[in-house]
């Protein structure tokens, strides 16, 4: 397959832009420029000054910490353990107040079917050209298979070039995620509790009144950054910590935040 089909397309301005965006954003220089040096000592702020730098990106949703709620009043208002899931409460969601963050109810996320309530977003995101982007490049994996099936070639042959281009086809995404600072994480296992907080935010499913109370429940934790494997592994050590994680315990997955598939044939659906 040509280099040029893997690529996104569109007309021949949308298209040479992107390229040039790829070609010249240097993710190392941009973490090194962004990264604060591990052996540098940090200011320290007296709490003065911390409290006028409090962020909430929940502010004002009922359902979600708020600023001027200890944690454990916020756990009194909302105990996972007993709170039941409605419509008024789809999740129990506090996010980290040291990380500015756009307000939910002004978030591209909020035109999103099904992503309403995901890691709140990273000013300048670009939820919605991300979304339109995977679309267009799932629908050119989709030709693509469609025309090498028809060519006849062995099975082996037609896996192998499948599973190559669908590898591009994500590598593109996360690639244009990045580009358009959609760039989250998010750690997601079954518990009955809501953590410390040590990633930009969490979330964990009420109790459905459906199930067995005593069932466990998702619980989400999203990071700032896909690309940034020792934050993630710092989540994780707390988890760990936290007895979130046992050796022989339930699965955890981690994915990034750009649309899946089914997120993006959502979108396709809405309009």
């Amino acid at each position: 397959m040509d280099s040029d089909d893997s690529d996104f397309y569109g007309d021949d301005e949308t298209t040479s832009q992107l390229l040039q965006r790829v070609a010249e954003f240097d993710v190392d220089d941009w973490a090194q420029q962004q990264r604060v040096h591990p052996g540098r000592p940090q200011r320290q702020r007296d709490s003065t000054e911390e409290a006028s730098h409090l962020h909430n990106a929940y502010a004002g949703i009922s359902y979600a910490w708020q600023l001027t709620e200890t944690i454990d009043n916020f756990l009194s208002r909302l105990p996972p353990s007993t709170t039941d899931q409605t419509p008024e409460v789809p999740w129990i969601f506090i996010c980290n107040p040291y990380i500015p963050r756009v307000h939910r109810l002004e978030s591209q996320s909020q035109f999103s079917k099904g992503n309403e309530d995901e890691a709140p977003e990273e000013e300048g995101s670009k939820t919605g050209i991300v979304a339109q982007g995977g679309l267009e490049r799932l629908q050119l994996v989709s030709k693509f298979i469609e025309g090498i099936q028809r060519m006849g070639k062995s099975k082996s042959f037609v896996e192998k070039e499948i599973r190559k281009e669908q590898k591009q086809a994500i590598d593109d995404i996360l690639n244009l995620a990045y580009l358009a600072k959609v760039r989250t994480g998010k750690l997601s296992l079954v518990a009955a509790v809501l953590p410390c907080l040590r990633g930009i935010a969490s979330k964990v499913a009420p109790r459905s009144p459906l199930e067995d109370p005593r069932k466990d429940r998702l619980l989400c934790i999203y990071t700032a950054d896909f690309r940034d494997k020792a934050d993630v592994g710092r989540v994780l050590r707390k988890m760990r910590e936290l007895k979130l994680i046992e050796p022989r315990g339930r699965p955890i997955y981690y994915k990034p935040a750009p649309p899946t598939r089914s997120q993006v044939e959502l979108e396709e659906d809405a309009r």
